[in-house]
């Protein structure tokens, strides 16, 4: 018996697509998420608005790729596989989001041509595989390393980040926060782990009213009647419940048959409580940092003892705080000797805006700072967050990784001729799929061009016949719409960025390529109780 309908073998309600059409949906999708971030690219991209349908109150103005792609809900699987991208480029790199969804879907866009023209997928990806190769290789013989010239390289940091914020909503005060950024990251000394650098938003005040403070500030209130300056701080930071002077096991009804013996139960909770603060005072402190609330009663016997205490410091906060004092997190107090209490020289009560605010100056952990951002609206101070917080990335992989590259498009012109050189001696089809990972990559500067108002088809082959000509620095000038020399204008960016753009875009790309079946399961069925 001869069954046609393979479908049969599924559960109900699901759903295949295979060869073309399969293929036709992943296209599609990724062609259609590269369109929705290609006018957020570069120096003169414009801002998305994403309102959550739950919580109208909820609004995000951004034009940073990894934040809109997290926040749609996508039901294309190939769109997905580009969301994921976005994601592994902002945690890896933390910048180059859009770039990296951009360039993966415009080789898609290519790849659908050769598709349509009979041309079979595996050569289009053995094709890609050796563009990738060789614009990898001409993206690295360009590179420039600084490292060891410490005035150059600290040149190249404020162009980097000059760079990376041009594309941001700081782009306006892009020298100032470049310098506030690389600043902040020289301060870690080499190391990735931006901890030590807290960022605090404070709406009111301008952009330009925002600073790089030197010391740790918490966004906390210090308790009543206590210290508000203390000097050479012995901070223990704990993690521990200071309410049990209110009775509360588990919501229990104690009944009592006089009024006296519910007097003396409080008695006795409010010496267990004095007993702890006893403890806790053992350790020699003047300063105790709690991540739970310190009720009135603890509060009064610190301030009785003239000990700063801190409660309610936010999880995150805590952490942190406990990494640059370099203390550790108690829960118990009954052993003193084993507890690492933390350390600073001075901590004070601050005003910012119209908030206090506590700043522990002189950490230990001499390289962590805080930077205060001010704007005029929340929406404006998320946007700064996430611009900032890109650049200090960026900053923090570049110290580690000191090479770099020029920007505007600079870099994308130059792979696109390596890749187009290769192609020209490359037998067979593959030649064909070279060619086009050539033409996806000059997509990036057309965008750009795009973006800002200007004559693209212009520009791009004014820039390729520079680039032909010898002047491999020359990219596009995005301020006054012409080309230019890049390394003049200071328009760097990080090695490692751009050649994990070009790494995972061509890899996306060729992943989604090799899909010839979308199978979709049945969704399961609800049932009414």
């Amino acid at each position: 018996m001869n069954i046609n309908n393979t479908s049969q073998i599924f559960q109900e309600n699901a759903t295949e697509e295979k060869a073309e059409n399969a293929r036709m949906a992943s296209f599609i999708g990724a062609i259609a998420i590269g369109d929705l971030l290609k006018s957020t690219l570069g120096p003169k991209g414009m801002d998305k608005i994403l309102q959550s349908t739950s919580n109208t109150e909820n609004i995000q103005v951004t034009n940073d790729g990894a934040t809109i792609l997290k926040s749609i809900a996508l039901d294309n699987a190939a769109a997905k596989v580009l969301v994921n991208i976005s994601k592994v480029q902002d945690d890896e790199v933390g910048d180059g989001t859009t770039s990296v969804c951009v360039l993966a879907s415009e080789l898609l866009r290519e790849a659908e041509k050769l598709v349509n023209k009979k041309i079979h997928p595996q050569t289009i990806i053995e094709g890609y595989r050796l563009a990738a190769q060789a614009a990898q290789k001409a993206l690295e013989q360009s590179a420039v390393d600084n490292g060891q010239d410490q005035e150059k390289f600290k040149e190249d940091l404020l162009n980097i980040a000059r760079t990376t914020l041009s594309s941001k909503v700081l782009s306006t005060d892009k020298d100032y926060f470049a310098n506030l950024a690389v600043n902040a990251v020289l301060r870690l000394k080499g190391s990735t782990n931006l901890d030590s650098i807290q960022i605090i938003k404070k709406a009111g005040g301008r952009l330009t009213d925002s600073y790089l403070d030197d010391g740790f500030i918490l966004d906390k209130k210090i308790g009543v009647n206590q210290p508000k300056r203390i000097e050479n701080a012995n901070i223990l930071i704990a993690n521990t419940p200071m309410d049990t002077d209110k009775i509360k096991i588990f919501g229990a009804r104690v009944r009592v048959d006089a009024t006296g013996k519910l007097a003396e139960l409080e008695r006795a909770e409010k010496e267990k409580m004095k007993e702890k603060v006893e403890k806790i005072k053992a350790h020699g402190i003047n300063c105790f940092v709690n991540r739970q609330l310190i009720y009135n009663w603890p509060e009064q016997l610190f301030a009785d003892s003239n000990i700063m205490s801190i409660e309610h410091a936010d999880f995150d906060g805590v952490e942190r705080l406990a990494l640059v004092t370099g203390g550790e997190i108690a829960s118990t107090f009954d052993h003193p000797e084993l507890v690492k209490l933390g350390h600073c020289d001075l901590i004070e009560e601050i005003i910012i805006g119209e908030d206090k605010l506590i700043r522990f100056s002189g950490v230990a952990a001499g390289e962590a700072c805080t930077i205060v951002l001010r704007g005029a609206t929340n929406q404006i101070l998320d946007e700064a967050d996430r611009s900032i917080h890109d650049a200090l990335c960026v900053l923090s992989q570049t110290v580690k990784e000191t090479s770099t590259v020029l920007g505007g498009g600079c870099s994308e012109v130059l792979m696109s001729k390596a890749v187009d050189e290769l192609a020209a001696v490359t037998p067979g089809k593959k030649a064909l799929a070279m060619e086009s990972f050539a033409r996806a990559l000059r997509q990036i500067p057309t965008i750009l061009a795009d973006n800002a108002g200007y004559d693209s088809s212009e520009l791009v082959a004014q820039l390729r016949a520079a680039h032909y000509d010898g002047k491999s620095s020359y990219g596009l000038d995005m301020y006054n719409g012409k080309i230019d020399c890049m390394r003049k204008l200071g328009i760097t960016e990080s090695l490692k960025l751009k050649r994990q753009v070009l790494l995972s875009a061509s890899e996306a790309a060729e992943m989604i390529l090799r899909v010839d079946d979308i199978l979709r399961c049945a969704p399961r069925p609800r049932t009414r109780e």
